[in-house]
């Protein structure tokens, strides 16, 4: 074989060996270094032109993403709800009210170690990052692609938008908004917003959302008390509420929760918030037991009612209520509201028997009601509503569909000093002036006939008794014809001006007003009576010591004014209602007592429906209220045969109520003294057969002798009676008996009944 045949074998087998690729080149003479396939793309050209491109899709990708989502104008409907919380006057909270057990705070309401607690474990750089942590994303959306675990890394500006305008759902989607709303809220929000904000919607666990409901639910303290163990707990537990509670969390739990606590303190150590040696020192605090959320149990529904009453007299409105977010403070007395619910059983509840609908029927209608009012604030201290919302969902202490009865008589009074208003035969009316007290007698002077019945029908007077023994004595006919001698509209008028309020029915121009025939409840009455406590200073009940919203203003009402009457007409009328107390056959006797000065009133309706006793000392002054409501219908029934006995008039359980809880609150005594400088009692009148408008319907003894001596004011004497009643005497005077005897036996037919108020009185 040749030289040229043996070249053409070699270059043969060569091109066996060779991949056909390299052949192929060979063949067309594209050298042998050149790349061939898929090397042919990766060079470092490509490889930068990908980059490049990639980086500039994904730039344009966050660009269209960054003005594509919005940030929301509105949160999520969660994030808004709040509890509201009522707290006794003490602090200590009462109620939290609401479906969503949140109370937001302001940051200046949460101590700064604790605030940098939280920062310390979540979000280290959250005063120099721009809302993101890009790495941290990047590796929770890698982890969540691929399906291991939830995505991390969020910044506490994060966690906000999640909490305030997202959802909890951990997918992609979501995160991508979460990432570019939180660019756009760390533009327009202030660090210090947006953390307090997050710190007010995080989930704590025990149905508490917000630090302020956590505070209270893990350590019964309200957020600014946290310490700064207390807050890295806090700040552990949200990673895990339910796991991480130590009061039902498991070893695993309590290991894991113990690590990130520590976590916590040293990572403020690493920062330079907290001090080395310090933190060796700091252990993890024991949260106390979980309990149930306070609520409207027993009388705080009633209370809260009340506050909210309050509320809406002062414009905000009962859908600004149900918002949320009010931190309402009392001016409920804890242990004065737990003596006034005691005195209620033990007088009263304790003696019916609500069950025995046969032989005890009246039992079952029985509503009571009080309100207590320190005098010299006009704080409301006690409230007593009923037997529960549960079984009486409005408060008896609020409601105004019964009379006051009698217990408006002092107004009367009061109206005819401060107007300075004559009886019949042109004599002034004060304590010591005269009046005609027999029963059903009709009045003089009034376009309206009227001839109320005194209680029991008794007739008073030997023939004339005095205002004050008119006052002890709840004597209708007295009073009618005092209302007339004042004239009913500035009786009224000053009833308005005392703080009574002017609703529909009232009796406007007729006598029948004397007898306290409109409608009123157991605060305002409270009112009138504070006023005549406080000197004639107008006195405006208050429940509510303080009300606080963060989007909201509220000023608390003007409990104590000026002037509503003349404090000489508030002292004379005090004077004559201490009479009612001290005299031995006064309506308000049954509360006597050694232990305080007090002055006071009865009140019962006609038909026994309703019945009152509204009393006071210097420090208190207490309205108690009976009621007779059928459970079914609603309607009004006699308060007859209450607890198996008869009549239930003012004197009987409401005063038994009041004396019980007046001296629990004011602990078995009183220290107080009423100061009646101004109190004027008037002279002693000298009665005048001729205008006695009527005879009593009893015969008449004879006439009274007037003697008068240098040194004394005109005594009046009367005959020794069947039954003497002997009212207060003022310095230097001596009072008129007034002789109360029953109308029994033959006697003239009675004039017509033209009143619309007959039996009412005591």
């Amino acid at each position: 074989m040749g030289r040229a045949e043996a070249r053409k074998a070699q270059q043969q087998r060569g091109a066996r060996r060779a991949p056909s690729g390299r052949a192929k080149g060979a063949k067309e003479g594209g050298g042998a270094g050149k790349r061939t396939g898929i090397r042919r793309f990766f060079n470092w050209k490509t490889i930068l032109g990908t980059f490049l491109g990639v980086s500039l899709l994904l730039m344009a990708a966050a660009v269209v993403l960054y003005y594509s989502v919005d940030e929301p104008t509105d949160p999520n409907k969660q994030a808004t709800l709040q509890s509201n919380t009522y707290r006794w006057s003490d602090g200590s909270i009462m109620a939290n009210t609401g479906k969503m057990n949140r109370e937001n705070v302001t940051l200046d309401k949460i101590p700064v170690d604790v605030r940098t607690a939280f920062i310390a474990i979540e979000n280290k750089s959250f005063y120099q990052d721009r809302g993101i942590d890009v790495m941290g994303v990047a590796r929770g959306l890698f982890n969540t692609v691929r399906g291991k675990g939830t995505a991390g890394g969020s910044t506490i500006t994060q966690q906000y938008v999640k909490n305030y305008y997202l959802t909890q759902d951990q997918s992609a989607v979501r995160k991508l908004r979460e990432l570019v709303i939180a660019l756009k809220v760390d533009e327009r929000m202030e660090k210090d917003d947006i953390l307090a904000g997050y710190l007010n919607t995080n989930f704590y666990g025990r149905n508490a959302y917000g630090i302020q409901a956590a505070a209270q639910a893990f350590y019964g303290v309200d957020a600014d008390k946290l310490t700064l163990e207390q807050g890295a707990y806090l700040a552990s537990v949200i990673q895990a509420p339910s796991q991480y509670d130590l009061a039902t969390a498991g070893p695993n739990g309590k290991r894991l929760v113990n690590i990130r606590f520590n976590a916590v303190l040293d990572n403020m150590v690493e920062m330079g918030k907290l001090d080395e040696a310090k933190r060796k020192t700091m252990t993890l605090p024991e949260p106390i037991k979980p309990k149930p959320r306070p609520g409207m149990d027993g009388q705080k529904g009633y209370l809260v009612q009340a506050a909210n009453d309050e509320l809406n007299k002062q414009n905000i409105t009962d859908a600004m209520i149900t918002a949320g977010g009010w931190n309402i403070t009392l001016n409920v007395d804890k242990n004065k509201q737990s003596a006034l619910e005691k005195a209620v059983h033990d007088e009263l509840e304790s003696k019916l028997d609500r069950k025995d609908t046969k032989n005890r029927p009246q039992d079952q209608s029985v509503q009571a009601g009080a309100t207590s009012v320190d005098p010299k604030t006009g704080a409301i201290v006690a409230m007593y509503g009923g037997v529960g919302l549960e079984e009486k969902s409005a408060s008896n202490a609020l409601r105004t569909d019964y009379q006051p009865g009698s217990t408006f008589k002092p107004i009367v009074l009061a109206s005819a000093l401060e107007n300075g208003s004559n009886t019949q035969d042109g004599k002034p009316i004060t304590p010591n002036a005269l009046y005609d007290g027999t029963s059903k007698r009709p009045v003089v002077g009034s376009k309206i006939p009227f001839n109320p019945q005194n209680q029991d029908n008794t007739n008073y007077g030997t023939p004339m008794m005095t205002v004050q023994e008119a006052t002890n004595f709840s004597v209708n006919s007295v009073y009618a014809q005092m209302i007339v001698d004042v004239k009913p509209p500035n009786a009224k008028k000053t009833a308005l001006e005392l703080g009574m309020q002017d609703r529909e029915g009232w009796p406007e121009d007729k006598p029948a007003m004397a007898l306290g025939t409109m409608s009123a409840n157991t605060v305002e009455m409270a009112g009138v009576y504070a006023t005549f406590d406080n000197h004639g200073k107008k006195v405006t009940p208050t429940i509510i010591k303080k009300a606080e919203h963060k989007d909201r203003e509220f000023t608390p009402q003007e409990a104590v004014g000026s002037q509503a009457i003349s404090r000489k007409t508030a002292d004379t009328v005090t004077k004559v209602l201490q009479g009612v107390v001290e005299d031995e056959g006064g309506s308000g006797n049954k509360v006597r007592s050694s232990a305080y000065e007090a002055g006071g009133k009865t009140g019962t309706t006609e038909s026994n429906v309703a019945a009152w006793f509204t009393g006071y000392t210097p420090e208190l002054v207490t309205v108690v209220a009976m009621f007779g409501e059928d459970p079914n219908s609603h309607s009004q029934v006699t308060l007859t045969g209450t607890a198996g006995l008869g009549r239930a008039g003012g004197s009987s359980f409401p005063a038994s109520i009041w004396k019980a809880y007046t001296l629990a609150a004011l602990k078995g005594g009183s220290t107080g003294k009423f100061q009646l400088t101004e109190a004027d009692m008037g002279a002693v009148q000298t009665p005048s057969r001729s205008t006695s408008p009527t005879a009593s319907t009893s015969p008449s003894p004879t006439p009274t002798t007037v003697t008068t001596s240098p040194t004394q004011s005109p005594t009046q004497t009367s005959p020794t009676p069947t039954a003497t009643k002997t009212g207060p005497t003022p310095s230097g005077t001596t009072s008129p008996t007034a002789t109360p005897t029953k109308t029994n036996g033959p006697k003239p037919p009675d004039p017509p009944v033209l009143g619309e108020h007959q039996g009412g009185g005591n």
